[in-house]
């Protein structure tokens, strides 16, 4: 990773309160439906790749830019980079896909995708994160894969 950051002081924004779990969340007699708010609870903590701050402290992610139909199993992303040229926003985008991947049961498909009108390169970007041969083929390269991952690590 270059040493040079592209947006130096990025605007912090108040991080959403956790949901309170309750009995029903443990209950595992009770089919649990997975919501958008499931789903921005996953992704909210991701780390951003230049910053030690989160996607959800940056603004890069918004519980209102998940959708999600559980009957149908689609679940789709739209991020915010932080600057329209920002050069993470493919490994953004790339670490929001595995994170989802990861953690959603197989039936769903997922999309993720820059907001419209956020990015200067937004349609090609969003080209490579909708092809999953490039993204398989991206996820090969250990080295792209480790800093993935330390997008996914938690930080608590």
């Amino acid at each position: 990773m270059d040493d040079k950051l592209e947006n130096i002081n990025p605007k912090l924004f108040k991080k959403t309160a956790v949901r309170p779990i309750s009995e029903i969340d443990l209950d595992d007699s009770i089919e649990d439906i997975i919501d958008s708010r499931e789903i921005f609870d996953l992704i909210r903590g991701l780390n951003d790749p230049e910053h030690p701050l989160t996607l959800e402290e940056l603004h890069v992610v918004e519980e209102d830019n998940v959708e999600v139909s559980d009957v149908e199993g689609i679940v789709r992303v739209k991020f915010t980079p932080t600057i329209p040229h920002c050069s993470m926003a493919t490994l953004i985008g790339l670490s929001i896909r595995v994170k989802l991947l990861r953690s959603l049961p197989p039936r769903f498909k997922i999309s993720v995708e820059i907001s419209p009108g956020t990015h200067a390169t937004e349609h090609a970007i969003n080209k490579q994160l909708a092809d999953k041969e490039r993204v398989a083929a991206a996820l090969e390269n250990a080295n792209l894969l480790e800093v993935v991952n330390q997008c996914l690590a938690n930080n608590g």
